[in-house]
């Protein structure tokens, strides 16, 4: 299934999650917090959104930092996914 995102509308799945810490403590599935690195899979088209116009600025394959509660989560052929905003991606990470 191909997901196309609207407006100013970013996919994203979520890198995998730490599952020690770095003092090598092994971490349990209900402490794990969802990882804020994602990689980006599609992107819409930006164009006018609330008369104001929006670039998208992040393409497919980028890896960003999102702001930790954003977005609506879905799950499509097993796999998770998260939509949000242009806005609501707070950096790239190269």
């Amino acid at each position: 299934m191909i997901i196309k995102p609207l407006a100013d509308n970013v996919v994203i799945k979520s890198c995998k999650a730490e599952e020690t810490t770095k003092s090598g403590i092994v971490l349990t599935s209900a402490s794990k917090e969802k990882p804020q690195i994602a990689e980006v899979v599609a992107v819409g088209p930006g164009g006018l959104v609330d008369g104001k116009e929006v670039k998208m600025t992040v393409k497919v394959g980028d890896r960003v930092i999102a702001a930790k509660y954003s977005g609506t989560d879905i799950k499509i052929d097993d796999q998770e996914y998260t939509v949000l905003h242009i806005a609501d991606i707070l950096a790239i990470v190269e």
